[in-house]
């Protein structure tokens, strides 16, 4: 009787002919193999952790380094305020603004002159200034500190040393020093007040632009770039300009005094001159360096007092920040789902 139903082709139907079970070689060389992965394995590991203990090795030194760095330059100017005699220098450099670490502002640059006059070693005040002006709020704001650290101590004079450019606000601050020290291509001046401003109506209406603009006031939208600026607003933002730069001229005439050798309008519209020439026309008294003072004062040793910004603090404001900014998310919608459960 023939079988039925027929087995598959391929299996085998004789018990003697299944698969025998591997050979001492193949045993060993499936030994081999699997040792052979195992080790490679530990090496990635080694290798792996070599060079992640070496990353956090750099990153640590590169850590140190930059808080020693930091810490340095603080220490710097402690330990020189008690040494021996020296010329106290704070920086004016860049432009005059509220906040940020790369600009001059009022906060940083007080702080400096009050640990500069306060120094029992600084005999007198360098401003290194190299700016092309800026906020006259802080300008002012720094020009009333030195006239008022003048007045604390008498003893020490505040001398203004002007690089590449003094102008506008940076002058503003350069006035209250008792002498003003420039290069003979520094260029100083421009006593004046500027508002930029731009109309674009009729830009806009080339391009298809409509300003849709809603206000409550009939003043709020003044100096829109959409629209023409109406005679009042012009003299009102005129009049307000003039009564800010009328304070520059006050300030300029207070500290300058009678060292200004010329009484030409001309000096307070805006013009700079070169440092030859504002010496010539009494806005600066004579030609030097940061050096040169430094000799004829017979200082062997200047401190620079100006506040140094560690890198970590930009940094760990940026994280500060977006953590506040996630904790103050997360919290308002926990709120906003409290209430709707609540109503309903």
């Amino acid at each position: 009787m023939s079988d039925w139903p027929p087995k598959p082709f391929n299996q085998n139907t004789n018990p003697q002919n299944s698969t025998q079970p591997p050979s001492g070689q193949e045993w060993q060389l499936l030994e081999k193999v699997v040792m052979a992965s195992v080790n490679e394995q530990r090496r990635a590991r080694r290798w792996g952790i070599f060079f992640k203990a070496l990353t956090f090795l750099y990153l640590f030194i590169v850590i140190f380094m930059m808080l020693r760095a930091c810490n340095g330059s603080d220490n710097d100017g402690a330990s020189a305020s008690s040494s021996r005699s020296h010329l106290a220098v704070v920086d004016i450099v860049g432009t005059i603004e509220s906040g940020g670490s790369k600009s001059v502002n009022s906060e940083d640059t007080i702080k400096a002159l009050r640990q500069a006059f306060a120094s029992s070693g600084s005999k007198a005040i360098a401003l290194n200034i190299n700016s092309p002006g800026g906020s006259p709020v802080q300008s002012d704001e720094i020009w009333q500190e030195i006239r008022y650290l003048e007045k604390q101590h008498p003893d020490k004079k505040v001398y203004a040393v002007i690089g590449d450019m003094g102008a506008s606000g940076a002058y503003y601050i350069a006035s209250a020093a008792n002498e003003i020290w420039v290069n003979p291509s520094s260029l100083v001046g421009s006593i004046g007040v500027i508002m930029p401003n731009y109309g674009v109506a009729g830009l806009a209406q080339k391009l298809g632009v409509e300003d849709r603009t809603l206000t409550s006031g009939e003043n709020k939208d003044i100096l829109s770039m959409t629209k023409p600026i109406n005679p009042v607003q012009r003299a009102h933002v005129q009049s307000v300009l003039d009564d800010v730069h009328q304070h520059f001229i006050d300030a300029v005439k207070e500290g300058r005094g009678n060292r200004l050798k010329s009484h030409d309008p001309a000096i307070f519209s805006g013009l700079f001159w070169s440092g030859a020439q504002a010496v010539k026309i009494g806005i600066a008294d004579r030609t030097g360096s940061i050096e040169s003072l430094q000799r004829e004062l017979k200082l062997d040793k200047t401190v620079n007092y100006t506040v140094q910004h560690s890198p970590f603090e930009s940094v760990l404001g940026k994280m500060g920040a977006e953590f506040g900014q996630g904790f103050s998310e997360t919290v308002t919608q926990q709120l906003q789902s409290q209430k709707q459960v609540s109503l309903q």
